[in-house]
């Protein structure tokens, strides 16, 4: 990424969008979790083991997602210090 950050604004801007891209993806993999722990549920009840396939394709999606984003711009945490690494980091220059 070759975005010149020479304010404060720059970087606190910046660090927001970053932190945002992360958050998205931890509310995604929640939203995963709760909805197929669900889909178990009711194929359990029914009889049948049909759940798995609409976590596999869900499962790809939610993959691609966490690659674009930890892949991309590295790190985890909780959102506070998300924010705080993402100041340093760019106040360092990165």
């Amino acid at each position: 990424m070759n975005t010149a950050l020479n304010t404060p604004d720059d970087i606190e801007r910046t660090a927001r969008r970053r932190v945002a891209a992360r958050m998205g993806w931890t509310l995604h993999a929640l939203v995963f979790l709760a909805v197929n722990a669900g889909l178990v549920y009711l194929s359990m009840r029914s009889g049948r083991d049909w759940a798995i396939y609409p976590a596999l394709g869900w499962g790809l999606g939610l993959l691609i997602h966490g690659a674009a984003v930890w892949v991309r711009l590295g790190g985890g945490g909780l959102y506070e210090r998300w924010m705080a690494q993402e100041r340093e980091r760019l106040q360092r220059g990165r």
